[in-house]
């Protein structure tokens, strides 16, 4: 049985995406926590220490029920959707980023206006980007880590 297979929708867009990422430099988590209340579906760092946050819609339920979206504007320098060819796009805000991506690979169809973090904040989300992609590294390793903390 082939990884992709056992996949949700979400999750298949945001690998492609995340793959798309990589090959502008970016590194990406997901599934990231930046406030109480808030989980991203993909946070990117970029070279320059940029952060864009992409949230992945399955189908128009999936965007429709996603009343938070809004609120991760102030976590990112940079906001974007990622959907597939079938979504209908003109429901998705144009002051957005837009990237069409599948299970292997995306496209920037529209690059997300920059609202560049606060220091203090930036500084804050590098901390609890690191932190987590090491504790995501170190369970991956070490499976019975995760009693440990």
């Amino acid at each position: 049985m082939e990884y992709s297979s056992l996949l949700q929708p979400g999750q298949r867009l945001a690998r492609g995406t995340a793959r798309h990422l990589l090959g502008h430099g970016f590194v990406t988590i997901e599934e990231f926590v930046p406030a109480r209340g808030l989980r991203v579906d993909l946070m990117a760092l970029g070279p320059k220490g940029e952060i864009w946050i992409v949230e992945c819609k399955s189908s128009r339920a999936d965007f429709v029920s996603d009343a938070k979206w809004s609120g991760y504007l102030e976590w990112c320098d940079r906001y974007f959707w990622s959907v597939d060819a079938a979504f209908p796009t003109e429901l998705l805000p144009e002051e957005t980023g837009l990237i069409l991506a599948d299970d292997y690979d995306a496209e920037i169809l529209r690059m997300g206006p920059e609202a560049k973090l606060a220091p203090g904040r930036k500084k804050k989300l590098l901390g609890m980007f690191a932190r987590h992609a090491a504790r995501r590294l170190q369970v991956l390793r070490d499976p019975d880590a995760e009693r440990f903390s």
